[in-house]
């Protein structure tokens, strides 16, 4: 099938454009471009506007370099997706045939933004992404109107982790029209309709258990003015922080008292009077937003970024645990017989809040550990969200970088200081094989707490005292999260092979992918288990295109690490076995 034939099955409805200043409001469709020499602008905006699309909404999180079954393994689970568009899998086909080209990743940042600096070809190189990575990797450029994704994603029993994939630089030139709130308060207030939007759909489709398969992710560096305070406020916390026995590499680890310095009369270290200002209401905005979240009872996972905004963001998610994951006091008994619990039961789900940790840091055994004797000492829910990490490429380049840097003492604070760690050491561990070690040692170890926790809770301890969201792309990972499930006792084998998740588990373990990528997986692993809720999620982001393009292109270099070690080629072959088959009459 030639490209034009693609395009034309693609192109068929006018796409529907939103701005970041409301949520709800309807917008018109975009202008149509005049420039009519469209053969060549349209080759060259969808090579630029395929990577920009890959890197632009697969968020950071995820993965890192996440390994994949043989082809012929994964076209076994495949059968389920045969209900899917011709058009639909033929976008899947070109998305990914472009995104099997390295070299167009590593200059896509400097092409898109070349072609969107050029009137008429700036309308077609956004209506090219729109059409293929846009429908490809978001759900729509608001909440409602990523409804219908949500509703079929349910019908598969496929739940949803919901992210406002916005992210604003209130430094750019140039905003298309005035906006009634500053931009990176407009997130705030759009993460708040987020999880209404998500409780509405979960009171809509109640299971019998009270499950809720709707999620709510947040990212903390687009709900300051400027993420340089985060970075700041890292550097000081890495600074002043007492050390930890055993030592935990760099980013180190949260304490209670992290956020002290928001009450400081003066700014202390690099901190400015403006960084102290932007972090207090940063706090602030996020007990707003934890607040709504434990009203509708919807959970809430913290978005990792880069190790040298890390500290501050867990500092931050620390802050949210310990008054939003509080769990009641258990009951006392004195001379007078048993007494009510010294503080009130917490309503809602739990754990409520969420942090991600990364296995591709070497800090992550010992943090995950210091973290789960924490959240004991303390009384709260440890909430984890287990993922690989999307930065490794960019994260080794920025710390040799920094080193040398520090070598030659000629830059101390200059252009290569973006790293602020004091180790010799590189952040992240220096093979994959490493990080799939960390990943699956810490499956293991999260579902046997998971199992300890039940058995305290059926004995009367308050709870659940732990939940896991273990994000992956890897098959041996994703399978070795349901085997470790059966092996603890938390699920069962029926006679047919299809494993059931007991309902103790559904409140404390899911599984998820990127809407958009490995269904193969997701439709296996949906296949496998049995459940009265959704297992197994999808990572679906919403937003406006117009808005976040110019803003994000830069990000393009940072993600490719996501579809990396040949994950683009795999989900085209797939592809094309579909649409061969489809085409054949075989599905």
């Amino acid at each position: 099938m030639s490209l034009a034939t693609a395009a034309r099955l693609l192109f068929r409805h006018p796409p529907r454009v939103r701005t970041l200043a409301s949520s709800s409001s309807r917008a018109s469709p975009p202008h149509r471009a005049r420039f009519l020499n469209g053969r060549r602008i349209a080759a060259v905006g969808l090579a630029s506007g395929a990577l920009y699309g890959a890197s632009l909404f697969a968020p950071p999180a995820i993965l890192h370099a996440d390994g994949d079954k043989p082809d012929g393994v994964v076209s076994q689970r495949t059968q389920s997706r045969s209900d899917l568009p011709l058009s639909a899998l033929i976008r899947t086909y070109v998305v990914y045939s472009l995104c099997s080209i390295p070299a167009l990743v590593d200059w896509s940042p400097t092409i898109l933004s070349t072609l969107l600096a050029v009137p008429g070809v700036k309308q077609i190189t956004e209506t090219v992404v729109r059409y293929t990575f846009f429908n490809q990797f978001v759900g729509g450029d608001s909440a409602e109107e990523a409804l219908p994704v949500l509703e079929q994603l349910r019908a598969e029993n496929k739940g949803v982790l919901f992210v406002y994939s916005v992210e604003v630089d209130e430094q750019a030139p140039g905003s298309a029209k005035p906006m009634p709130l500053s931009a990176h308060k407009q997130i705030v207030d759009e993460t708040l309709h987020c999880l209404d939007v998500a409780a509405d759909f979960e009171d809509k489709h109640a299971s019998a258990n009270g499950g809720k398969g709707t999620w709510v992710a947040i990212k903390l560096s687009a709900m300051v003015p400027d993420a340089e305070a985060l970075r700041r406020l890292s550097k000081y916390l890495v600074d002043t922080r007492p050390a930890t026995t055993p030592r935990i590499a760099f980013p180190g680890c949260p304490r209670a008292s992290d956020l002290d310095i928001l009450s400081a009369r003066t700014p202390t270290g690099s901190l400015t009077e403006a960084d102290i200002a932007a972090l207090r209401e940063l706090r602030e905005d996020l007990h707003t937003i934890c607040e709504r979240a434990r009203a509708r009872g919807i959970r809430i996972t913290v978005d990792a970024e880069h190790s040298w905004y890390q500290p501050a963001i867990d500092a931050f998610t620390l802050d949210m645990m310990r008054t939003f994951n509080k769990l009641p006091t258990p009951a006392k008994r004195s001379w007078f017989g048993s007494r009510r619990s010294e503080e009130a039961s917490t309503t809602g789900v739990q754990p409520l809040i969420y942090n991600t940790y990364q296995g591709y840091l070497r800090r992550t055994p010992e943090y995950l550990a210091q973290s789960i004797a924490d959240a004991r000492a303390e009384g709260y829910a440890l909430g984890v969200k287990l993922v690989r990490g999307a930065y490794h490429p960019h994260e080794i380049e920025v710390h040799k970088a920094a080193t040398a840097s520090r070598m030659e003492a000629t830059t101390p604070s200059g252009t290569h200081e973006l790293s602020i760690s004091p180790d010799n050491m590189p952040p992240v561990w220096l093979s994959k094989d490493e990080t799939d070690t960390c990943y699956d040692t810490s499956v293991k170890a999260l579902i046997a707490l998971i199992r300890e926790d039940v058995d305290k809770c059926a004995k009367g301890a308050p709870g659940p005292a732990i939940g896991a969201l273990f994000g992956t792309h890897n098959w041996d990972s994703a399978n070795l999260v349901v085997d470790e499930l059966v092996k603890q006792g938390l699920a069962s084998t029926d006679p047919s092979g299809s494993v059931w998740i007991s309902d103790a588990a559904m409140q404390r373990v899911a599984v998820a992918q990127l809407y958009g990528m490995s269904d193969a997986l997701t439709d296996h692993l949906v296949g496998r288990t049995r459940s009265t809720s959704p297992f197994v999620l999808k990572y679906l982001p919403y937003g406006s295109l117009r808005e976040v393009m110019p803003y994000l292109s830069r990000r393009a270099i940072e993600n490719k690490s996501v579809l990396g070690n040949g994950g683009a080629a795999s989900e085209r072959r797939r592809a094309a076995s579909q649409i061969m088959a489809r085409l054949s009459g075989q599905s």
